[in-house]
């Protein structure tokens, strides 16, 4: 890892402290950058005009016991790589090529959205349960990257 990488991925914790997430575990922060240059960002939280679980004072996934790394579609949340690539969508901006930093490896969901948005390399500081995804991201060739800081 380089100093840009240990840039980025500050920025993508810093990024992923804005989540509205009732866990505080699950503050997940995605930066897309291509050329040194931050293209967009995103962090985990309800979509726009959808009370977040913040807000609500309670976890649904909590509430209904729902393992992490499974049923995605049970939470209010859209997940920080997905929000970083709807802003990129949004506003116009190709993301082809780019490298996705995200503070959690992506789910099977993100991976297939980051394979197709064509991002070509990703780098994740924490892990995830979901080894489909590490298939996906080795089959379409997206380089995978765990982040590990230097000790020195």
């Amino acid at each position: 890892m380089d100093k840009w990488d240990l840039r980025f991925m500050g920025l993508a914790e810093t990024v992923g402290s804005w989540s509205s997430c009732f866990q505080d575990n699950r503050h997940v922060g995605a930066v897309i950058v291509k050329g040194k240059r931050v293209m967009t960002t995103g962090y985990n939280g309800a979509p726009a005009g959808i009370k977040s679980c913040k807000e609500k004072g309670e976890c649904l996934r909590r509430k209904l016991g729902i393992p992490s790394g499974t049923q995605h579609e049970l939470c209010y949340a859209v997940h920080a790589e997905q929000n970083a690539i709807i802003q990129a969508a949004k506003y116009g901006i190709c993301v082809e090529g780019a490298t996705l930093y995200c503070t959690h490896q992506p789910c099977v969901i993100c991976a297939k959205m980051i394979i197709n948005a064509g991002i070509s390399r990703v780098v994740y500081k924490y892990g995830y349960p979901d080894a489909f995804s590490l298939q996906l991201f080795a089959e379409a060739g997206v380089a995978l990257e765990k982040f590990e800081e230097e000790t020195k």
